[in-house]
């Protein structure tokens, strides 16, 4: 029986569920506190760039089955299920900052007109949901089980692949107490049940950690064949043969083995900050998530000293092309990106930096100066020199090869395909340098080298 379904928050995971939930039949109300995204949404627009996203937003208005609101009280009192899609940014110390869950679980007890299952679809600590099922028993004086249930249903959406994810999933994952919970979330995923996705039933507790565990050992997997790229690199071997060769091993597979400068995006960054400190919490050692937040951080900035290396120790007047600004192709995410610590460095060198990303380049504008939800917190002296340098030598360009035009070096910092089959020939005439360092290792070497650049990529020769 599909369901009243309200989702808190319109970000990447609550738009995606959003419209997801709604196209397996259920009724869904998005809520935000932007009047500007709820009327951008209802008119059929996305907010963010996602493949297939908008198609799916238009066709699920089209049918009635979804809408948008800034009206959070009036659209939890009509839900059946609320999923709770807010923001659990990373404090200081690298617990995540809980407050908008916390505010969520308040606003539910005020509006709990009848029974409810409280979905945190949110990425949070464990014990988080717990924390929820208190907030509201005691706020509402109703009782858990009984009045309300509280669900642990984490997101394992890849950016850029999110549309495919929700309609294909791996798996689903559902922490539950009580059967009448188990009974709402079949019924709200009963399109995955006809196409036989597996489904893992667990306690809260075991769904939070599920999800931890899971992107915690994918960023240990890309700094792992990061660190092993530094070495290929220094010994003379080929990284590419050998993260081939380990992901012929059925226990490794070739999935997550791609060198490159560092991960960034929504996910790993917090995600490894936040399981280390709940470690820290319970007492237990996590000095191996420890060692690859640290090895990433040192990722990047090998990757930006490299290319001054290249560049013959100092970019001081130089003019450097910088292509992709997104963490990863097929988005416009750029929180924690490698091209903002490889732009601002180059910036704080003297370098002038011509820009080009496909669809992250309005987002870019405010994180490489600090700015904006995407900026990445500098003290503000290094902001306001940040800001002053990218006011004069920092170009956003319509194109790659505008971008290219006059450069004395190209980086590829993002994987996007239309890099990966860069016209040589345009890049030579555009350019007045003859360096790429490919920084993804996503042109041909050879083919490179025969137009006359010279070429440096990651972990080969």
């Amino acid at each position: 029986m599909a369901k009243n379904i309200t989702v808190l928050g319109t970000g990447y995971v609550g738009l995606v569920s959003s419209v997801g939930l709604a196209d397996f039949g259920n009724t869904v109300t998005g809520v935000d506190l932007r009047t500007d995204i709820v009327d951008t949404l209802n008119g059929g627009r996305s907010t963010i760039y996602e493949i297939g996203l908008e198609e799916y937003l238009q066709r699920d208005l089209e049918s009635g089955r979804l809408s948008f609101t800034t009206d959070g009280d009036a659209a939890i009192a009509d839900a059946d299920i609320v999923f709770f899609a807010v923001g659990t940014p990373p404090k200081a110390d690298g617990h995540a900052d809980l407050s908008q869950i916390e505010a969520a679980a308040r606003q539910v007890a005020a509006n709990l007109t009848g029974y409810k299952v409280v979905v945190t679809k949110s990425t949070v600590p464990v014990g988080t949901n717990r924390r929820v099922q208190n907030i509201i028993a005691e706020a509402s004086g109703k009782t858990p089980g009984t009045h309300f249930s509280v669900v642990s249903n984490p997101e394992f959406l890849r950016e850029g692949k999110a549309v495919q994810d929700f309609f294909h999933p791996d798996r689903i994952v559902i922490g539950y107490e009580d059967d009448r919970a188990r009974e709402y979330m079949e019924d709200v995923y009963r399109a995955l049940y006809l196409i036989q996705t597996p489904f893992v039933w667990c306690n809260l507790e075991t769904a939070e950690l599920i999800k931890y565990a899971s992107n915690a050992f994918l960023a240990t997997k890309i700094t792992f064949i990061n660190q092993m790229a530094n070495l290929a690199e220094a010994a003379g071997a080929d990284i590419h043969q050998i993260a081939k060769s380990m992901g012929m091993d059925g226990r490794i597979s070739p999935k997550f083995l791609h060198p490159g400068p560092g991960y960034g995006g929504s996910c790993f960054p917090k995600d490894t900050k936040a399981v280390a400190a709940t470690g820290d919490e319970y007492g237990v050692d996590m000095s191996v998530i420890k060692a690859v937040i640290e090895a990433n951080d040192h990722q990047k900035v090998i990757t930006a000293g490299k290319l001054m290396r290249l560049m013959g120790g100092s970019v001081s007047g130089r003019t450097v092309a910088v292509l992709g600004l997104a963490f990863k192709a097929e988005t416009d995410d750029v929180r924690e990106s490698p091209a903002i610590d490889i732009v601002q460095e180059l910036l704080r060198e003297g370098a002038t930096v011509r820009a080009f990303d496909p669809e992250a380049m309005d987002n870019f504008k405010t994180a490489v100066v600090g700015e904006g939800p995407f900026g990445n917190n500098l003290n503000s002296d290094l902001q306001e020199q940040i800001a002053e340098a990218a006011a004069s030598r920092l170009h956003y360009c319509s194109d790659e090869f505008d971008a290219l035009t006059g450069a004395d070096a190209l980086i590829i910092v993002t994987e996007w395909n239309a890099f990966r089959n860069l016209d040589m020939d345009r890049a030579a005439d555009a350019m007045s340098g003859r360096l790429i360092f490919d920084a993804r290792n996503v042109l041909d070497p050879e083919r490179a080298r025969e137009k006359g650049f010279t070429y440096a990529g990651v972990g080969r020769v």
